[in-house]
């Protein structure tokens, strides 16, 4: 689990000497060290054994590793995240597969959680029994209209088990946060299904989109890791309103860490 305690609200990596393998080649150190985390954690799902617990122990690994490698990671507003075990939406930006890695690390110890994700994540090599095991609500991007409809209905199926959310409403991952790209689906499926809204606000360039295998790219240790959940929001209110406040929360974030 994250060490983060209840009296506090933010964790950020201690100071401490990075080995050789790290300081010279940051990239392999992580890698070498994310996939026996990977390839067990498929293996567990793949027997049916893995459970929530478990999950968030291979996401807290991973942040380990790459804080081995040279990361450092800034979280803030955790108090927002373990007031309550009540389901919510969390809606953020896309910006790597850093986030899909360590958001459970963050959440899953207070609130049972998986994601909105396209296919291509569930049909992923060896990855695709982790996130099948999550049963995340998987859509297409290729109709927006089914899209929507899978989402709502999933995903308020979901929450009414408990189970919270979390959306990216942008198309892409990119380090350029563009509002038009950000779509409301996630305070759609908020209001529907009755639940509140926390905003999530993130830099994750550390780990940078790969040019062959967009999956794999460069660990950039030099890059702060950061994450900001905000104060949560009744998704019973005006929706244009709660769109403009979520998009100022990260577009004022991402001018402070950039």
């Amino acid at each position: 689990m994250i060490t983060v305690p209840l009296n506090q609200n933010a964790y950020h990596t201690a100071d401490h000497s990075d080995g050789w393998l790290s300081a010279q080649l940051p990239t392999a150190s992580f890698y070498a060290r994310a996939f026996p985390i990977v390839f067990k954690a498929a293996w567990m799902a793949r027997q049916d054994i893995y459970t929530d617990g478990d999950w968030s122990t291979s996401s807290l690994n991973i942040l380990r590793a790459l804080e081995k490698s040279g990361a450092r990671l800034h979280i803030e507003g955790m108090e927002h995240v373990c007031a309550s075990h009540e389901p919510c939406v969390f809606i953020g930006n896309h910006m790597s597969t850093l986030e899909t890695f360590i958001l459970p690390s963050l959440i899953a110890p207070y609130r049972r959680v998986t994601f909105v994700v396209k296919q291509s994540l569930v049909d992923y090599p060896v990855f695709k029994h982790v996130m099948r095991s999550r049963q995340p609500v998987v859509v297409n991007r290729t109709n927006p209209r089914e899209d929507l409809k899978a989402v709502l209905e999933q995903g308020c199926e979901k929450l009414a088990q408990g189970t919270s959310i979390v959306v990216f409403p942008q198309t892409t991952r990119t380090t350029e946060f563009d509002p038009d790209q950000f779509n409301s689906i996630g305070i759609k499926l908020a209001k529907k299904a009755k639940v509140p809204i926390i905003p999530l606000a993130l830099r994750t360039d550390a780990w940078e989109n790969g040019k062959k295998l967009k999956d794999f790219g460069v660990i950039d240790p030099h890059r702060p890791i950061h994450f900001e959940f905000g104060a949560p929001m009744d998704a019973q209110g005006n929706a244009k309103e709660i769109h403009q406040a979520m998009v100022q929360f990260i577009q004022d974030r991402l001018k402070q860490w950039f």
